[in-house]
C-alpha cells in the first residue's frame, strides 16, 4: 500500500462513474473549507497541471477505440505524475487541504477493472502506481450512481470529452462495480455517498465527514 500524505497537509479525492456528481461535490467541499478560512486546493485528474491538461485533452476527446487499455494507463500515469509533481505535493508540503476530483482509484477502475484487462493489467496499474506515484489519498469520497443514471447525465452535458461515454452502458456498470469492489477492499480510506439525491444533502454529508478527518 502506497503511503498518504500523513504528516503534511490532508489529501481528498473524489471518486464516481461519469455522471455522479463528483466534480460537484468536490467544487462544494472546496468552496466550504475555504469559507472556514483553510487553504484549500481544488484540482482535478487527468489534468491539475499545464502538462496534465495537455494529456487530458488526448484521453478524453476522439474516438472510443483511440487507445488501447494499455495506453491509455500509461498515459493517465504520466498525467497523474506531472499533476503530483506540480500541484498535489507542493500544496501539501505547505499544509493545505488538496481536493482532488479523481486520482488513481479511477485508473485502477476503468484500465485495471471494467476494460477487461485481467489480473495482469491490474497488477501493471498498481506497479505503475507504486514506482511513479507512492501516495494515496488521506480519505476518498466515493459518490455512487446507478450506471444509466450516470450516464444519461454525463450525455445530457454535450461536452467535447465524451470518449468513455462513447463505450457505452456495460463499461459504466463495470466501472461501478470496481469502484465498489475497491471501496470494499479499503473501508478505512473510502466513504461512499448515495449520489442519487439531492445534491446538497448529498455535500452536507460529505462536509460532516471532512471536518471529522480534519478534527
Amino acid at each position: 500500500m502506497a503511503q498518504t500524505s500523513a504528516g503534511r497537509g490532508l489529501f481528498f479525492s473524489f471518486e464516481g462513474i461519469d455522471g455522479s456528481g463528483k466534480s460537484t461535490q468536490a467544487r462544494l467541499l472546496h468552496s466550504a473549507l475555504a469559507a472556514r478560512g483553510l487553504d484549500t486546493v481544488l484540482t482535478r485528474e487527468p489534468g491539475g497541471s499545464p502538462g496534465a491538461e495537455e494529456i487530458r485533452r488526448l484521453v478524453l476527446e476522439g474516438r472510443a477505440d483511440r487507445w488501447s487499455p494499455q495506453s491509455e494507463m500509461l498515459l493517465f500515469t504520466a498525467a497523474r505524475r506531472d499533476h503530483l509533481e506540480k500541484t498535489v505535493l507542493p500544496a501539501l508540503d505547505r499544509g493545505a487541504v488538496v481536493i482532488t476530483d479523481r486520482f488513481a482509484d479511477s485508473t485502477r477502475a476503468y484500465q485495471g477493472i471494467a476494460r477487461d484487462g485481467g489480473a495482469e493489467l491490474r497488477g501493471l496499474v498498481d506497479d505503475l502506481h507504486r514506482l511513479m506515484i507512492g501516495i494515496e489519498p488521506d480519505l476518498t469520497f466515493l459518490i455512487d450512481i446507478p450506471a444509466e443514471t450516470g450516464l444519461a447525465r454525463a450525455v445530457a452535458r454535450e461536452t467535447a470529452e465524451l470518449r468513455f461515454e462513447g463505450m457505452g452502458l456495460d463499461l459504466q456498470r463495470r466501472m461501478r462495480a470496481g469502484f465498489l469492489d475497491l471501496a470494499a477492499r479499503d473501508p478505512d480510506r473510502f466513504a461512499c455517498f448515495d449520489g442519487d439525491r439531492d445534491t446538497d444533502r448529498i455535500a452536507a454529508d460529505v462536509l460532516a465527514r471532512a471536518l471529522e478527518r480534519l478534527a
